[in-house]
């Protein structure tokens, strides 16, 4: 009997999509939670920014080019899976994240689903592809240390205080625009100066906008991108995200000639009002553990740390 045919007996498989449907994404969100009642960790997983982008292409003509879902199956119950996300266009790094159910780990389940989602971002041309781990994932860790893959730094995740009151540091002087894809050029020139991103002096040719990050894509997907202005002047921007009542603030950054000034402070607190206009009832962020200053401003505003994401490249 071959390895092909014991799959089929013991009634296993594995599926892979471009996108969740709405019941594979509750199937995710299942095993998710058996995971963190495990475990209790945190597994980001981006399943309604993804969602909203499967919904996008159903309503425009689309060929499927990528596959960003794993799926593994047992008896047709879902015990194991990855998930492929990028946020900074075609051409910026991917996220891979993903879990086993407890009962069906050190069978090398993650290992096989993990080998077919390199074997997609290598046929992508990436560059970079991140491992995401929560620090305290024994089994995750584990798996990376297997892999013997590089650490590349860390992210806290912070949720605001429900008690903070930001409405008096709101500065009136600052004023938010919403970005239009006329404006790529400009975020992915701050998103190199904030995150290290590859920046093309030269994306005003066709070719170049269709692999950048598109505001007014990104918007349709839930996440909308607003520059940050003093008087005409752009100063900074930041991308906020409000789903389900669970307000998300991404992306934010002031330019160095503006640092030091409380610009920062007046971006955040603006964002927070405005999720909060959204109807956000909760409001998270994430910011780079080594980055001091925004580990400082975010605590100063009532942002406490909950979790701690390690992020790796094979």
């Amino acid at each position: 009997m071959n390895k092909a045919d014991q799959e089929t007996t013991s009634c296993q498989s594995i599926i892979i999509m471009e996108y969740l449907t709405k019941k594979t994404q509750m199937e995710v969100q299942s095993l998710l939670q058996q995971c963190q009642q495990y475990e209790q960790v945190e597994c980001k997983l981006e399943l309604d920014y993804k969602l909203a982008s499967a919904q996008l292409c159903k309503n425009h003509t689309h060929t499927i080019t990528e596959v960003n879902e794993f799926l593994y199956y047992q008896d047709q119950v879902l015990i194991g899976y990855i998930g492929i996300c990028g946020f900074a266009g075609t051409d910026g790094p991917l996220e891979m994240t993903g879990m086993v159910h407890p009962n069906y780990r050190r069978k090398g389940i993650f290992r096989r689903l993990s080998s077919l989602a390199f074997d997609e971002c290598k046929r992508r041309g990436t560059l970079k592809t991140y491992l995401l781990c929560d620090r305290k994932s024994e089994s995750g860790q584990a798996f990376i240390t297997s892999l013997e893959a590089a650490y590349e730094y860390s992210e806290y995740e912070m949720y605001l205080n429900p008690d903070a009151d930001l409405s008096g540091r709101v500065m009136g002087a600052i004023h938010f625009e919403k970005a239009t894809n006329a404006d790529a050029k400009e975020i992915a020139r701050q998103n190199t100066i904030y995150f290290n991103e590859p920046f093309e002096d030269d994306l005003d040719t066709s070719d170049e906008l269709m692999n950048a990050l598109l505001p007014e894509e990104e918007e349709k997907k839930g996440m909308t991108i607003y520059l940050a202005y003093l008087e005409e002047k752009c100063i900074g921007k930041v991308h906020l995200q409000c789903i389900n009542g669970l307000g998300g603030i991404y992306g934010l950054g002031v330019i160095p000639e503006e640092r030091g000034k409380g610009y920062g402070r007046a971006i955040l607190c603006n964002a927070v009002t405005l999720l909060k206009e959204q109807g956000a009832s909760q409001i998270m962020l994430q910011v780079a553990a080594e980055n001091d200053k925004a580990l400082g401003l975010y605590q100063s505003c009532g942002f406490n740390k909950t979790s701690i994401m390690d992020y790796y490249v094979n």
